[in-house]
């Protein structure tokens, strides 16, 4: 699973339900401070469209699965430790935390949309909290987080550069750890107007800078607003969208998607993850409880959203924040099939702007030796290897020795 997602925000705002529903585990759910108490992953899944229909064949997935023509694609998702202030010290589970976000692509902060829990994470009167504010808190952290790896790291950059090592790399490597590329120190440097700069002339100003654009830049982060099924939540939906218009938010009722994706499993509704709407197919097997449930997700979150968006809000995160394209590599060109003869057994994950040589490498490093084109198996075309692959492009490569 090459993608991991992590799941931030305080305690209490319903991470651990969006998780389970996205996973359809039981880690427990409780409203007491910290009750993920160390970091859980889970298999999560995006969803895309499957080729197969187009080309009127039968696929045989292996690395993923299809069901009614949609790829469910495996993905790790983590639900990490609630964050208190001052986590960037240290204090609570911060190091911890901080630890395990660094190893994911995107993360999703979730927020209560409701407003029921206080600046400390502890559940209050619903619409007194602020989700605002509550996604202010953790941002910081995450910025100072960055901020105290380049602060605290600055004699040593200084050295480094005096010495002729050049400052892009220096920086890159103090953040190599946390999944930065040099890339986006580069476009950091550029964005922040800091290039021109002697390092050592930084103040705290321009480190605090530095440390926000590299932050976003890195870990690209989506505002789930949690509890939209909350009475008056609606409001602070709005409120997220106008103030944080830079970031993509997207409403979500985690406890919804628990309840549809639990019903399914037991085959009292027809439901498919992501999906804007349900069948109930066993309603003599329901309660009056159950049904009025249901009849409220129907209405009241799909009838006003249109979905849930706990499979929104990880499809959005694997296809728009990391820019997914999803890539069908095949051996037999006739049949669309591997060496065992799965057709269509494979997809890849590959991030926008990657070619058929780096498609060679993510399937066998030794592909990439004697590689003299791929075939697009659509249009039945020969593509240079430094040919940019497109969503849902079904290629196959030729090497020199299969030719």
């Amino acid at each position: 699973m090459p993608i991991k997602i992590g799941l931030i925000g305080k305690t209490n705002t319903g991470k651990t339900t969006f998780f389970n529903s996205a996973t359809l585990s039981s880690e427990e759910i409780s409203s007491y401070p910290f009750t993920t108490k160390s970091p859980v992953s889970g298999v999560a899944h995006a969803i895309t469209l499957c080729v197969h229909p187009e080309f009127k064949i039968q696929d045989n997935p292996n690395n993923s699965k299809c069901l009614d023509g949609w790829r469910y694609i495996p993905i790790e998702l983590i639900d990490l430790p609630g964050l208190i202030k001052d986590a960037w010290k240290g204090k609570g589970l911060g190091n911890q935390f901080l630890s395990i976000a660094a190893q994911s692509d995107a993360l999703l902060h979730v927020v209560d949309a409701s407003g029921g829990i206080d600046s400390s994470g502890k559940i209050t009167e619903v619409g007194t909290g602020d989700p605002i504010s509550d996604f202010a808190d953790i941002e910081e952290e995450l910025i100072m987080w960055y901020h105290k790896i380049l602060e605290g790291n600055r004699d040593k950059v200084s050295k480094l550069i005096k010495s002729g090592t050049d400052v892009i790399d220096t920086i890159t490597d103090l953040y190599r750890g946390i999944g930065v590329t040099k890339i986006q120190v580069k476009e950091t440097f550029r964005a922040t107007n800091l290039e021109e700069k002697d390092f050592d002339n930084f103040d705290m100003v321009d480190t605090k800078k530095f440390a926000s654009h590299l932050r976003k830049i890195s870990k690209p982060t989506l505002i789930v607003a949690n509890k939209v099924d909350v009475e008056g939540a609606d409001k602070n939906f709005a409120r997220l969208r106008e103030r944080y218009n830079d970031s993509i938010v997207i409403p979500v009722s985690g406890d919804s998607e628990f309840v549809l994706r639990r019903a399914e499993q037991k085959g009292l509704i027809k439901y498919s993850p992501g999906s804007e709407t349900f069948e109930i197919i066993k309603p003599d097997e329901l309660n009056e409880k159950q049904i009025n449930a249901l009849n409220f997700i129907k209405k009241g979150i799909m009838g006003e959203y249109m979905r849930t968006g706990v499979q929104f809000a990880i499809n959005v995160a694997v296809f728009k924040l990391l820019k997914m394209n999803s890539i069908y590599p095949v051996a037999d060109e006739k049949n669309l099939a591997d060496k065992k003869g799965r057709v269509l057994p494979d997809l890849i994950l590959l991030k926008d702007g990657a070619t058929i040589n780096d498609l060679a490498k993510e399937i066998h490093s030794d592909l990439t030796k004697g590689l003299i084109y791929g075939k697009d198996l659509r249009y039945n075309l020969r593509l240079p290897t430094d040919y940019q692959l497109r969503d849902r492009d079904v290629v196959s490569l030729v090497s020199a020795a299969k030719k």
